[in-house]
C-alpha cells in the first residue's frame, strides 16, 4: 500500500559517506530522536518506556533506497522501479496472475465463512479482500523483516518531513496502546505493516479485529488482516451490490479521450454509444442505471473497460489504474474461474518518467491538464494526449510515446 504513497519516484541514491561522516550523522539522528521525535509523541500519550524500547539500538538503515540525509549530496534521479510503473504487460504477467489465483481459491474455502461475515459487515466481497491480499503481501506468505521503527526513523530523518515523522508517532502509538509488542512491529522497506501494508496512521484508523479477540493483528492474524482491507474499503465508500468493471470494446467512433472520473455517465448510456462487453452479454441490469466511466490505461494500445465507481475505491488503496485493474482481474479469477483480458497489451517500446513528464510539459505549455507534471501516464495525461492528438488533426492513441516529446518540444 505505502509503495505509492510514498511516491519514492525518484530513487536517490545515499551518497558513499567516509565512516566518520557516517559517524556523525548517526549522532545527529539520535539528537533528532530525542528533539523532534520525543515531545511529538510524548504529546501523543506514548510513554517514555515505550520510546524508549522502539529506538533501543536502533541506528540509521543505510541500505534502504531514496535516502539523502542532511550534508551529503543527492545522486542523480533515477527512474522509478515499482512494478506499478512498469509496462503493463509485465504488470499482468499470465503465469504469475494464473498461479496467484490458484492460492487464492482454496483459501477462499478455508476463509468462506469469514470473508461471508466480512462482507455482511462492510459490503466488500471476498474476492476483491483475497486480490488485495495476494498483491501486498501474497496472501500473507511474504516475509516481512524490517524494524519498522528503524525504516519509519531512517526515512523521517532523511526526508525531514512532517508525513513521515507523523508516520513514526503513529507506530510508537500502537506499541503503546499494546496492540503489538514493540519486537513485532515489523515493516517492509518503505515502511509499511504487516499482510494489508498499512502505514501506521492507516492502520490506527483502519485496523480492524477480525476473529474476535479483542485487536487487530495485521501481522499474525489472517482474519484480521482481511477484516482491515475490508473495513479500509468501506470507509473510502465501497457501494455494496455493485461490481468494479468489464472489458468492453470501444468503438473508433468514441474517442479515447472520453476516459477519466470526471466523465462518467450511465452504463446504459455507454451501451447505446456502441460500447459492449467482450463476453457478448449485455451488462448486468442492475448496473445499468448507475454511474460508469471508460478507462483505458494504455490508451488505444491495451484492453479497455467501463469501470464503476468501485473503482476508484480500490485506487484509493493504490493510486495505480494497473493496481486496481490487477485487483479487480484477480478477484474475478479467484471466484469466477475468469482468465486475463481479452484484449492484449501492446509491446511498446519503453519510455522513461523523464520523457513522460517532457511531454507533460509540452501540454500544459499548451494549455492541457495533465493533472500535474510527475512522469506518470494517469488518466488526465492520457487523456490530454488524446486531445492534443485529435486538435492537430492526429489519430488519438491516449499514450505517451517518445515521438511525442519532439512534437511538442517548443
Amino acid at each position: 500500500m505505502l509503495r505509492f504513497v510514498l511516491m519514492l519516484a525518484l530513487v536517490l541514491g545515499v551518497s558513499a559517506a567516509p565512516a566518520q561522516d557516517r559517524a556523525v550523522i548517526e549522532a545527529e539522528f539520535q539528537v533528532w530522536l530525542q528533539d523532534a521525535v520525543w515531545p511529538q509523541a510524548k504529546a501523543t500519550g506514548v510513554s517514555k518506556a515505550t520510546f524508549a524500547a522502539a529506538f533501543a539500538d536502533v541506528s540509521l538503515n543505510w541500505k534502504l533506497t531514496g535516502l539523502v540525509f542532511p550534508g551529503m549530496a543527492a545522486q542523480p534521479p533515477k527512474d522509478e522501479s515499482q512494478a506499478e510503473f512498469r509496462a503493463p504487460e509485465k504488470y499482468f504477467a499470465a503465469n504469475a496472475m494464473a498461479g496467484t489465483a490458484a492460492i487464492g481459491r482454496p483459501l477462499a474455502a478455508q476463509h468462506a465463512a469469514t470473508l461471508a461475515q466480512i462482507e455482511a459487515e462492510t459490503g466488500v466481497p471476498g474476492r476483491i479482500v483475497l486480490a488485495i491480499w495476494a498483491r501486498e503481501s501474497g496472501y500473507g506468505r511474504v516475509p516481512i523483516t524490517y524494524d519498522a521503527f528503524q525504516v519509519l526513523g531512517t526515512r523521517a530523518y532523511a526526508s525531514r518531513g512532517q508525513y513521515l515523522t507523523d508516520e513514526l508517532v503513529a507506530a510508537l502509538k500502537i506499541a503503546e496502546n499494546g496492540q503489538v509488542p514493540v519486537s513485532a512491529m515489523k515493516s517492509s522497506w518503505a515502511g509499511a505493516l504487516g499482510q494489508p501494508q498499512f502505514m501506521p496512521a492507516s492502520f490506527l484508523a483502519y485496523g480492524a479485529d477480525g476473529d474476535g479477540d479483542g485487536r487487530a493483528d495485521i501481522w499474525g492474524s489472517d482474519a484480521d488482516t482481511m477484516a482491515s482491507i475490508a473495513n479500509f474499503l468501506s470507509v473510502h465508500d465501497w457501494v455494496p451490490g455493485r461490481d468494479w468493471g468489464f472489458e468492453v470494446r470501444v468503438p473508433e467512433t468514441i474517442s479515447c479521450a472520453l476516459e477519466g472520473q470526471g466523465q462518467g455517465r450511465s452504463i446504459a448510456d455507454w451501451a447505446d454509444m456502441g460500447v459492449s462487453r467482450f463476453s457478448g452479454r449485455a451488462f448486468p441490469e442492475h448496473e445499468a442505471q448507475g454511474q460508469g466511466f471508460l478507462m483505458m490505461p494504455a490508451g488505444r494500445h491495451g484492453p479497455a473497460f467501463i469501470v464503476t465507481p468501485n473503482f476508484f475505491v480500490l485506487k484509493r488503496y493504490n493510486r495505480s489504474d494497473l493496481y486496481a485493474l490487477y485487483v479487480g482481474n484477480l478477484g474475478d479469477r479467484i471466484q469466477y474461474g475468469m482468465g486475463g483480458f481479452a484484449t492484449p497489451w501492446d509491446q511498446m517500446s519503453t519510455i522513461s518518467r523523464a520523457d513522460i513528464a517532457a511531454i507533460q510539459r509540452g501540454l500544459e505549455v499548451r494549455g492541457y491538464d495533465v493533472g500535474g507534471v510527475d512522469g506518470l501516464p494517469g488518466a488526465k495525461t492520457r487523456r490530454a494526449i488524446g486531445l492534443w492528438q485529435q486538435a492537430t488533426g492526429r489519430a488519438a492513441s491516449c499514450f505517451p510515446q517518445i515521438w511525442m516529446k519532439a512534437a511538442l518540444d517548443g
